[in-house]
């Protein structure tokens, strides 16, 4: 007997068959929550190279934005950090349960989707932290998606960057998503005023880590 496809490659196979990059992220959500699905990036805890930076960059009421903030264990790690966060998803049943898992919580959690986010929000964020969702977007959708990751950050602001990092990867064995990411791509992240700080790996070179100010 055959081992089934994960419910995250079915979902979104057929998602981009329909010419839509993110509508399978609320159908995985949907389904986990009815016990039919695992989401298989949510981790019960804050991602571990971010909670190392966080340690050593308190958010003293600065804006923070979190992209793809799932149940929301990275927006609640900057919010204790004392930054002003701002958490979004696509899913709105990831929103939901974010806001039911922290009821109590000081983070904004709300629906809007990358490839076209709120115009309020552009450059409005001391920090905007990225990691581990636009490599779910095959390569035709990632330049609109990053320039809209870029044009949220505020003047002297920090985006931090984390992706599959495609050198460390077999790409003709890779069974996608994700889709890694070549050092090129997280390099076009600097546009429009945005600059690389610096960029480099974690995880044994398994993942590209950048910062960017502008």
């Amino acid at each position: 007997m055959s081992t089934p496809e994960p419910a995250d490659r079915v979902l979104s196979r057929a998602s981009l068959a329909e010419g839509n990059p993110t509508a399978w992220f609320d159908e995985l959500y949907t389904a986990a929550a009815r016990g039919e699905a695992e989401v298989p990036w949510t981790r019960g805890k804050p991602q571990a190279d971010l909670v190392t930076w966080a340690a050593e960059h308190p958010g003293e009421g600065r804006r923070a934005l979190v992209v793809g903030s799932a149940l929301g264990d990275d927006s609640e790690l900057l919010a204790a950090a004392g930054w002003a966060v701002t958490g979004f998803d696509v899913a709105p049943t990831a929103v939901e349960a974010a806001r039911a898992r922290f009821p109590e919580s000081a983070v904004d959690y709300v629906v809007a989707d990358l490839l076209k986010p709120p115009g309020e929000w552009h450059q409005a964020f001391d920090l905007v932290v990225e990691i581990m969702n636009i490599q779910a977007m095959p390569r035709d959708f990632r330049p609109a998606a990053l320039t809209s990751l870029a044009g949220f950050l505020a003047p002297g602001g920090t985006a931090l960057v984390s992706e599959v990092a495609e050198e460390s990867t077999d790409v003709e064995t890779w069974v996608s998503p994700p889709w890694p990411f070549s050092r090129a791509e997280i390099e076009s992240i600097a546009q429009d005023g945005v600059r690389l700080v610096s960029l480099g790996t974690v995880r044994d070179g398994a993942r590209h880590w950048a910062t960017f100010t502008r």
